[in-house]
């Protein structure tokens, strides 16, 4: 066996005598990564040239690390079946193998249901039909997409093999067994050899780019465009297609790439910059830098079409494991309307269908201006002329499009514009450069390719390299310092206007990247109020460093208290800052009779920078409404932390707290760690107990404001999950299920169900170590009939309280119940249990349901005031 860490959180295991090639880890651009290591290279098999690859994914225990998904299997999928041939007709790798996926089960299926939608987007012409799309245009629609999909949507299962990973070791093929160790913590052996991967990201780790984009510094101009990206999913040197959209000194995206962190590092921009994110589809070329975006203080806009929007919100709840109302809570929702120019504040945009596997639009933006409109047309994901025209049909009734749409399409792509980038990756779903040779835009942009450009598209369109700016409209003012005027304001509310003129008669200076702005321990004569880029902060002896963008007050606490800087800040871009000197700003604050309220939020900040959970991209004014209503709480040795009673989220300001079940010890908790994160989440009690191991002081952070701020929201989620998984992941040998008091979930009736439940299946695990048939039988019979009756009890329970989610949670009742029907069945059938199966089931589905569905309805059932017996 061949083992080799490709990047952070990624590796790769090559097993030639079983004719395996393990990926491990699959987090954004892996491909990309396994392509700069040489483990995908172009290669002739009989006659036909092809590539390498792995055709086997371990995926990760965790579906979140580091902010980050873990688990993005849809481009090293598309990879095995596509550019290895492993699907395709008459291929030499077409042996009738199928990539498997390996894992858990609720990863498995998390994977399989984004994979679908990663697919197809909207299923059914029902699903289309629910985003407000007439029922004749919705039907035309699914017959663009079954041409597409050659006229069936096909089900993963249709295309990948899985291998559930439960708490035995499982054979992959040929002899090759793994098992799991410990959370993301797996064995492989095969021929007397053992190795052992880690797929867990050390703290401050997180996953790599497979690019070095260098930096960029950028003037906010009035209307114009940046070149964040004209590569494609396969491009190892550059990120895939996007641009960003400057109106006004506004930033906008249009997509948002895999690693976009990175992107806009190299080119300044911080994430409280953005206004919006304007999205064309759901291909995780264009789609898996949503996780940037929601590591934001407030909800950034998100503009799209209803159908767009609608296949992105399902493939990440997908991924996410919620529903898609949850896309709510992360984005600040504005639809956009059809062929429509729909005006944003000034900037408008024009949505116009575009034929594509998943719901796709082409976007028109314009700014007015001397002798009319400037113009910017965005093309991403198009089709080909030739594509389109095989598609056309005059037969209503088959898949493909009308004659006539098909020319009012290639109409819409002609029209010109003053800038225009277009897509000509080729191929089925992709354009053609030769279809623009008439085009009579201002300039054209070709991307979405991996490749240089022929000398015939040379003559159509040029290249856009990383970084550089189309000017439409130039900016004639300076649009950072009304960024000053407006974050003063808000961090001075009580302060006139002529004393914040005082402040704002001082320089905007733009610091070079890697810059050292405070030394830790050194004394600090100047104030910095960041108002474009991003610059860290580095304490010594704390694991955490944070990242501050727009906002952030940088040197205030040094200069206030007269003290030297308790740490490092660095600028990690081009950064424009106003630069205040520390005596005038210490005088201008006590002269306001600011001194204590200012210090003692600058001392909370400071605290805040140096934990996990507010140490991220949160701006000087969230974490100072943070500080002004959280309180202060103190525990003695080995007091337990009752968090029942209140909606708080605690944060341990010093000390040490263990997160206990029964007698094992989850995880040990110290300073900047967190307390109540399902209560805060979903209103469900704790599933452990946290014990003080010291005196203990804490900050009690009302959870109303945790849920609306979407990085801590969605930190929270990252943190529940994997606290779910170390609680769900089978442990022992699994003989007994016991009922443990951290199952409870907070509703008494629904509680003893379940612990009724829980001792039924250990009689099943009694029964089948006896070897006797009938009695295993009965015992399955009782747990399956006890179930259904739990199941309907619970149900008309939700159902007189109003539950809106109540058709949700009966479809997983009915997957629970199917799931044990076929355990039955194979007793039935063959006279073997299966033991991993029923491990697995009651495991991971049932306590697996119980942790991430049923605590769902217990904030709404406080919510109703309701208490049930």
């Amino acid at each position: 066996m061949e083992v080799i860490e490709v990047t952070t959180g990624v590796y790769w295991v090559d097993i030639p005598a079983a004719g395996l090639k393990i990926l491990c880890g699959c987090p954004a651009d892996a491909v990309k990564h396994l392509k700069q290591r040489g483990l995908i290279r172009r290669v002739e098999s009989k006659g036909v040239v092809t590539e390498s690859g792995p055709n086997a994914i371990l995926l990760s225990d965790l579906p979140l690390q580091g902010g980050e998904f873990s688990n993005l299997a849809e481009f090293p999928v598309l990879q095995m079946l596509y550019r290895q041939g492993m699907l395709l007709p008459g291929h030499p790798n077409n042996t009738g193998a199928k990539p498997i996926l390996i894992g858990r089960q609720d990863q498995i299926k998390a994977q399989m249901d984004y994979i679908h939608r990663g697919n197809y987007g909207l299923t059914s012409q029902d699903e289309i039909e629910a985003t407000g799309v007439a029922p004749a245009i919705a039907r035309d629609w699914m017959r663009i997409k079954l041409s597409f999909a050659f006229g069936r949507i096909s089900q993963p299962s249709d295309l990948l093999d899985v291998r559930v990973l439960d708490n035995e070791p499982i054979d992959i093929a040929k002899g090759v067994m793994i098992r799991r160790l410990d959370v993301n913590l797996f064995e492989i052996s095969h021929d007397g050899q053992r190795i052992t991967l880690d797929l867990n990201l050390a703290d401050g780790r997180v996953y790599q780019a497979p690019f070095r984009l260098g930096y960029r510094n950028l003037r906010r101009e009035y209307f114009a465009v940046v070149h964040s990206g004209d590569g494609d999913g396969w491009d190892v040197h550059r990120p895939a297609m996007g641009s960003i959209l400057m109106f006004q000194g506004r930033i906008f995206l249009i997509d948002t790439g895999p690693n976009l962190q990175f992107v806009l590092r190299a080119l300044g921009i911080g994430i409280h910059e953005i206004d919006g994110i304007f999205h064309t589809h759901c291909h995780d070329d264009h789609f898996a830098g949503l996780t940037t975006l929601v590591r934001a203080d407030h909800r950034v806009r998100y503009y799209a079409t209803p159908s767009v929007r609608a296949s992105v919100a399902h493939k990440l709840a997908a991924l996410m494991g919620t529903d898609i109302s949850a896309f709510d809570d992360f984005f600040d929702v504005h639809d956009l309307a059809l062929d429509t120019w729909n005006d944003i504040e000034g900037l408008e945009v024009r949505p116009l269908f575009s034929p594509h596997p998943v719901e796709t639009t082409i976007l028109q933006f314009r700014a007015l201006w001397e002798n009319g409109w400037k113009t910017y047309a965005h093309y991403a994901d198009i089709s080909s002329f030739q594509v389109i025209d095989q598609m056309v049909t005059d037969d209503p009734r088959r898949p493909g499009i009308s004659a006539e749409w098909a020319q009012t399409i290639k109409q819409h792509y002609l029209e010109p514009a003053d800038l225009k980038k277009v897509d000509i990756g080729g191929g089925l779903i992709h354009g053609d450069a030769n279809d623009f040779r008439t085009d009579g835009s201002g300039r054209i942009i070709l991307a979405h390719t991996a490749r240089d450009l022929t000398l015939d598209e040379k003559e159509i369109g040029s290249g856009a390299p990383f970084g550089t700016v189309d000017v439409l409209i130039p900016a004639l003012q300076e649009y950072p310092l009304r960024l000053a005027r407006s974050y003063l304001a808000q961090y001075f509310p009580e302060v006139p206007e002529h004393q914040l003129r005082i402040l704002l008669n001082h320089p905007l200076e733009v610091i070079n990247p890697e810059t050292i702005l405070i030394r830790d321990g050194h004394t600090v004569d100047k104030v910095y109020l960041i108002l474009t880029g991003i610059v860290e902060s580095i304490a010594s002896h704390h694991e955490h460093g944070a990242a501050l963008t727009a906002g952030a007050m940088v040197g205030e606490l040094p200069v206030l208290t007269a003290s030297p800087a308790q740490e490092t800040v660095r600028a990690a871009s081009f950064v424009t800052a106003l630069v205040l000197p520390g005596a005038l700003y210490a005088t201008f604050v006590a002269h306001n009779g600011l001194d204590q309220r200012v210090q003692r939020m600058a001392s909370m900040r400071r605290f805040f920078n140096r934990t996990w959970l507010l140490g991220e991209h949160l701006s000087s004014m969230a974490e100072t409404r943070i500080a002004t209503a959280c309180r202060p709480a103190s525990y003695r040795a080995g007091q337990e932390i009752n968090i029942h009673e209140y909606d708080e989220l605690l944060l341990i300001k010093r000390g040490c707290v263990r997160m206990v079940t029964d007698k094992t010890v989850i995880e040990e908790l110290g300073d900047g760690g967190v307390i109540g994160v399902s209560r805060v989440l979903f209103g469900a009690p704790p599933f452990c107990r946290y014990i003080a191991m010291a005196d203990t002081e804490v900050l009690a952070i009302p959870g109303e404001l945790m849920r609306d701020i979407p990085v801590t929201r969605w930190k929270m989620m990252e943190l529940h999950n994997r606290r779910m998984t170390l609680l769900a992941t089978p442990r022992g040998d699994g003989d007994a299920f016991p009922w443990l008091a951290d199952y409870t979930i907070g509703v008494p009736a629904m509680d003893r169900q379940h612990q009724h439940l829980l001792e039924l299946a250990s009689q099943v695990a009694r029964h089948a170590q006896n070897h006797n048939t009938d009695s295993l039988l009965q015992a399955l019979d009782d747990l399956a009939g006890y179930s259904r009756q739990h199941f309907m009890t619970e149900e008309d329970m939700l159902g007189a309280l109003g539950y809106k989610e109540i058709a949700d949670h009966r479809r997983m009742h009915v997957a629970l119940q199917d799931e044990l029907n076929d355990i039955r069945h194979h007793v039935l059938n063959t006279g073997q249990f299966d033991v991993t199966a029923f491990h697995h089931y009651i495991h991971a589905q049932v306590l697996g349901h119980i942790f991430r569905e049923d605590s769902r309805y217990v904030r709404f059932i406080s919510s109703a005031g309701e208490y049930i017996l």
